[in-house]
């Protein structure tokens, strides 16, 4: 049976854009073929979750059958490398990938299925989209779901967290970004991706150029965003810095390059750490802020805009 190992690649044409290839033909069609219709970001996390299934399952896709997929689903939440090994009990709950992320890998299979199902290179799609019930008759193609999520709301912090994380905070430069999150609901990539035109200092406003899906919008932020901003942009930001990025890296050897997601990790957890806190993500700094909004009265519509979401039953859910 031929074995296929897919590796991950990640290079830029002659053009400038990025370009994600696996070194298997009908992957690398696929990516290619997903390149035109998704962000970068969606097509490397479906590049990644590609990587891990057929690295696991061990065969290339017009091999791939449903058994491959359930015995897929076996070794990822049981922590198995691939099919061949032979399956433990699970000694700790974290020994395998949550039911989330196992989802969104089966959805990224389906997906690469689903393109070669209508080009004609595999008879069927192996990806059930569900497991038979004892209802199949009433309701057919009703069943049971492959994975089933529980629904759970996102963590916020306290006020007393908050004060306590933004006085951990070492810069002007990292209580901006953290401002941005908390009192903005921005998410992490549109904070480092922020740009120096997109500050509207007069309106208290930020233009977010390339949000989640590539959308834009504008997005109201308090007075103290824009102070820590000033101090930022005065005192402490490289003036030999050349990039039109808002945040850049303030120690050598990368002073003045554009802050990485890394980068503002690093200093998040460096700052909860030393405030004693438990917890304290992005996410969740973001989430506070819509919550807050929400429980000032703030109309759903215009939290669901203030954070980009597609529809306000999204909002919504994320705060109740």
């Amino acid at each position: 049976m031929p074995s296929v190992t897919p590796c991950l690649i990640r290079s830029h044409d002659p053009s400038g854009e990025s370009s994600i290839r696996l070194g298997v033909r009908l992957l690398d069609e696929y990516l290619e073929f997903l390149s035109g219709r998704c962000r970068p970001n969606t097509v490397l996390a479906v590049a990644f979750d590609l990587k891990v299934f057929f690295t696991v399952v061990g065969k290339g896709p017009e091999l791939v059958r449903p058994s491959d997929v359930l015995g897929f689903m076996t070794a990822q939440r049981t922590g198995q490398n691939s099919l061949q090994e032979t399956l433990t009990p699970v000694a700790e709950e974290s020994a395998g990938v949550s039911t989330r992320t196992l989802r969104r890998r089966l959805s990224s299979v389906s997906g690469l299925f689903g393109f070669l199902h209508v080009r004609g290179d595999v008879a069927t799609n192996p990806v059930p989209r569900g497991l038979p019930s004892r209802r199949e008759r009433q309701r057919p193609h009703q069943g049971v779901p492959l994975v089933k999520v529980t629904k759970t709301l996102p963590r916020i912090l306290t006020p007393e967290e908050v004060d306590a994380l933004t006085g951990a905070l070492r810069t002007h430069r990292d209580r901006a970004m953290v401002a941005a999150m908390v009192l903005g609901g921005l998410r992490r990539c549109e904070v480092i991706g922020l740009r120096l035109g997109d500050l509207q200092v007069a309106q208290r406003r930020v233009f977010i150029a390339e949000g989640k899906g590539g959308h834009q919008r504008l997005v109201p932020v308090s007075r103290r965003f824009f102070d820590h901003i000033a101090a930022y942009l005065d005192y402490e930001r490289p003036v030999d810095s050349v990039t039109d990025h808002m945040f850049v890296v303030l120690k050598r050897p990368r002073r003045g390059q554009p802050l990485s997601a890394d980068g503002l990790d690093e200093v998040l957890d460096g700052a909860r750490g030393r405030a004693g806190l438990a917890h304290a993500t992005c996410h969740e700094l973001r989430h506070t802020c819509l919550t807050r909004l929400r429980e000032a009265g703030m109309a759903l519509e215009a939290v669901q805009a203030q954070a980009g979401h597609a529809s306000a039953g999204v909002s919504g859910s994320l705060c109740k």
